[in-house]
């Protein structure tokens, strides 16, 4: 019996994956671990609450399925999240919420580690339960083959001590200086992480230290992955001020190939473990679209337009207006897949952040033989 779940890295063939849904989308609320904002509106303009529009929810939907459309085309078996009322409030001994947020982007709660599925911890209120969209899912697989690891990371308390005080209030500057401490909203105190904050690279995971991962959570993934092989290797992007899940800044597409982010290099000296093994760090072109002109309620940056889908190790897919990175991705001989997918920017991703692969051929392979690795002792 073949692996039901199966995936070591981001690139290899893809033989079956989760596209998200806009059903039942609710706007995330603001919490201490998250602020969002309208843009271009006056200061103080409140965000705005409770459930998506319908004309808002179906637009996503239509280029949700747009992408399954194009990945059946390519062989690929397509599965759904389950419907989900995100209108529900949260409440548990710790905190309230008033409502949930959607299903449109796994990639955030759930990632594939070999053939083990892991639940992120999730690291703001308004998605303490989005993993249950995926529960039927899990289930599946795991009762499909016994060979299936199905782990949940610790839960939070999502306490007000697991943030920092003040942290959307500091300036730019104040910010700045204190990047090189890279302390952000959450606290060091719990295990907090977002799957989307992993990078897979066969034995390898690169693990970005951001707002929504913390050193406790890396910590965790350790202890948890090192006995089984892996090795977990933490990375910072330094001029990344609201760092967010690695996959708009640090997008690995094939063996010995990563699209990088040109506004957010590694902090010096991280570059060195790629080098030594013969990756090619290629800047992307900057996006056709600048963050002045993202839609009114994405909280993601402009580099939206470097999340792309790989479906093998010579096919991507990528937003349709991307013309610059599309033509980079022909000249690195990448057969390009386009399609239209502005509308789902809004819910807080693109391409890559709206699918979870569950299974892709291949096995885990080392691409860093060329370096020092200093277990947990």
């Amino acid at each position: 019996m073949s692996e039901v779940v199966n995936s070591w890295n981001e690139w290899d063939p893809l033989e079956e994956i989760i596209v998200g849904s806009a059903d039942g989308a609710n706007f995330e609320p603001t919490e201490p671990g998250n602020r969002p904002q309208i843009r271009n509106a006056a200061p103080g303009t409140p965000f705005p609450t409770g459930p998506k529009s319908a004309e808002q929810v179906d637009r996503a939907n239509e280029e949700l399925a747009g992408l399954a459309e194009v990945l059946r085309s390519q062989g690929v078996r397509v599965r759904r999240p389950a419907p989900h009322d995100f209108s529900q409030p949260v409440r548990t001994p710790d905190f309230e919420v008033a409502n949930q947020y959607c299903a449109v982007c796994p990639r955030d709660v759930m990632i594939t580690v070999g053939n083990e599925i892991i639940e992120a911890t999730m690291s703001r209120r308004g998605r303490y339960f989005e993993f249950e969209p995926y529960r039927e899912l899990v289930y599946e697989y795991w009762n499909a083959d016994p060979r299936v690891g199905w782990t949940t990371a610790p839960k939070p308390s999502m306490a007000n001590k697991m943030y920092r005080e003040g942290f959307w209030d500091w300036p730019l500057a104040e910010r700045h200086a204190r990047m090189h401490e890279f302390e952000f909203c959450i606290t060091q105190d719990e295990v907090v992480f977002d799957a989307a904050d992993i990078s897979r690279f066969g034995r390898d995971l690169i693990v970005q230290e951001s707002m929504t991962t913390n050193r406790a959570g890396i910590h965790w993934l350790r202890r948890h992955l090192e006995p089984k092989g892996f090795r977990i290797r933490p990375v910072h992007f330094p001029l990344d001020f609201f760092p967010s899940h690695i996959d708009c800044t640090f997008v690995p597409l094939r063996p010995g190939l990563i699209l990088t982010n040109p506004d957010r290099p590694l902090r010096e000296g991280e570059e060195k473990l790629f080098l030594a093994n013969d990756w090619e760090l290629v800047d992307v072109p900057e996006p056709t679209t600048g963050n002045d002109d993202m839609p009114e309620y994405c909280q993601s940056s402009k580099w939206l337009s470097m999340n792309v889908l790989s479906i093998g190790p010579n096919k991507v897919v990528c937003e349709e207006r991307e013309k610059p990175l599309q033509d980079l991705l022909a000249k690195l001989d990448f057969e390009v897949f386009t399609i239209p997918f502005r509308h789902v920017f809004e819910y807080g991703g693109s391409l890559h952040c709206a699918t979870w692969d569950v299974r892709r051929t291949g096995t885990r392979e080392d691409y860093f033989p060329n370096s020092d690795y200093q277990p947990l002792v």
